[in-house]
């Protein structure tokens, strides 16, 4: 697309398109706000902290980003950090835990915002696809064994996630009806909007929608007020407790951060833990939306960086949950006409005015509805598709898939990522890859005329191939690129692969034209054309 078909940034662009991002600004409030919500509870934090993370990642955090159309605040991928950091580092008190959470939040962000200015945005380039989409898939896991007992009006027995899994089949006699009445039409209003296609219907926000059923529940079963009820000789008890409870005031929600266990390693696994999860997270959204972009752009992935570490660091010292560029209210962003970093703005400033407006209206939604709502996003996380995907790609993903999965509910996400990598590396190694290559890319590079030959030997893998993204970095668009592969190239690795054929869609789509020279010649795992390739 022409350059000057596109949107203008900064006060340009929201002079140019201010009734466009308004509109999409607001649809995207409408479905960050029950989130904000979820997430924050489903984290074992105050219900305050998701909203102040909608209302500085849309106000503060939109102005300073990379991205034009990523929208950014609190995400299901980091339920499982923040509420294993509480959980972890209060000992088994809440309010402490989050305290001491809020201050890795705080030193977390300081890393992401050096991770910006030393351009590392290039930081996702060493994670295995595999391996994020496994993490992610556990993460989806831990929320469903969470809030499935939320959404029934459950209290379990089991602390840890396996306990919690399998606590569920036994679980069902133990259901308090009326509150399982409210998280099941949760569940089945988003499940059954998803499937229609009527295009009316499709711009309903489906969360929105599943808390206002909610909140007319609520008032029929009269939630607000504590009583018991007896259904089939069984006596239940209902109350306020099952709705959320917010301050009266959006000052008194503040919490100050914790640095008391700064000299632990504990503490700094979790602060490492926040910075990495939520800078990957970040990083691969503001990709996927870059690849639906319909005018193109690009985002600096530098500044995305610095953009959420400044958020991170700032809703550290307030109490607010760590932000990332989330994927679900991006792309209902760009599905509903946004064209600039502005509707991410406005999205923000809504939150805030609700807040500070109506915030007697957050307290008629009832615990069980955002559970689930949060269930439906678990699930859109682990689905069965997911894993059949995984495994069609081929045995070394699902492998590394799987290691990711089952390490990160056994144990937590940093040691489940680590055995992800670990696993990759070991399957490199197994497929003949030399340990001199498996960090660093033979790569012989020849420019003449326009036309750039780049020679690879022995192997190209997810853990070396960052030195062939800074070569095709500075190739100029409109020329031609030749990628060679040796006749005794060992692997081209998955997310290798990914990599090239990404760059090859963008780079054709801007004039140049990209030819991978003995691609073909190498045989695939898997009948997955994307499949790893090895030396036949």
């Amino acid at each position: 697309m022409n350059n000057q078909n596109k949107p203008k940034d900064w006060l340009p662009g929201l002079k140019e398109n201010w009734r466009s991002d308004i509109v999409s600004g607001f649809i995207v409030f409408l479905i960050a706000l029950p989130l904000c919500l979820g997430i924050s509870l489903a984290s074992g934090a105050p219900p305050m902290a998701g909203i102040f993370s909608g209302i500085v990642g849309g106000i503060i955090a939109s102005l300073l980003s990379g991205s034009h159309l990523t929208i950014n605040g609190p995400a299901a991928g980091l339920i499982a950090v923040v509420l294993n950091s509480i959980m972890v580092l209060g000992g088994g008190d809440a309010k402490l835990g989050f305290e001491l959470t809020l201050a890795a939040i705080v030193i977390a962000g300081a890393i992401q915002v050096v991770l910006g200015l030393v351009k590392a945005g290039n930081l996702t380039v060493y994670f295995p696809i595999s391996v994020v989409h496994g993490m992610m898939a556990a993460i989806g896991i831990i929320i469903i064994s969470k809030q499935f007992y939320v959404a029934l009006g459950i209290t379990p027995k089991a602390k840890t996630i396996g306990g919690l899994l399998l606590e569920i089949p036994t679980s069902f006699s133990f259901v308090n009806p009326e509150v399982a009445i409210i998280g099941v039409s949760a569940i089945l209003i988003i499940a059954i909007l998803a499937k229609i296609k009527n295009p009316l219907f499709k711009k309903l926000p489906a969360p929105l929608v599943a808390v206002l059923v909610g909140i007319g529940l609520g008032l029929v079963f009269d939630l607000a007020d504590e009583h018991s009820y007896t259904l089939l000789d069984q006596t239940y008890k209902i109350g306020p407790e099952k709705l959320v409870n917010l301050p009266a005031h959006i000052y008194d929600g503040i919490t100050f951060p914790d640095f008391s266990r700064w000299k632990d390693g504990v503490f700094w696994v979790m602060v490492v833990t926040i910075a990495l999860i939520a800078s990957i997270e970040s990083l691969l959204t503001a990709t996927a939306v870059d690849n639906t972009d319909p005018y193109r752009r690009k985002s600096d992935m530098d500044r995305e960086l610095l953009a959420k570490g400044a958020g991170n660091f700032f809703l550290g010292w307030i109490g607010g949950l760590p932000i990332i560029a989330e994927v679900v209210r991006s792309s209902a962003n760009m599905e509903n006409g946004a064209k600039t970093r502005w509707s991410n703005f406005f999205h923000g400033l809504f939150l805030l005015f609700f807040i500070l407006l109506l915030p007697g209206l957050i307290h008629r939604i009832p615990l069980a509805s955002l559970a689930g709502i949060l269930i439906m996003v678990g699930v859109r996380l682990a689905s069965p598709h997911v894993f059949k995907e995984t495994y069609d790609k081929g045995w070394d993903q699902i492998v590394i898939f799987t290691v990711t999965v089952v390490l990160t509910i056994v144990e937590d996400l940093l040691v489940g990522v680590f055995c992800g990598i670990v696993t990759a590396i070991l399957i490199q190694i197994y497929f003949g890859v030399p340990l001199r290559y498996i960090f660093v890319a033979d790569i012989t590079v020849k420019s003449e005329n326009k036309i750039h030959e780049l020679y690879v030997k022995h192997a190209l893998l997810f853990s070396n191939m960052i030195s062939l993204k800074l070569l095709l970095r500075k190739v100029t668009p409109g020329e031609r690129v030749d990628l060679k592969f040796d006749k005794n190239v060992e692997m081209i690795g998955f997310s290798a692969i990914e990599f090239l054929q990404s760059f090859k869609r963008d780079y054709e789509l801007r004039g140049g034209q990209v030819n991978l020279i003995g691609f073909e010649d190498l045989k695939p795992i898997s009948a997955y054309y994307g499949a790893t390739r090895i030396h036949k």
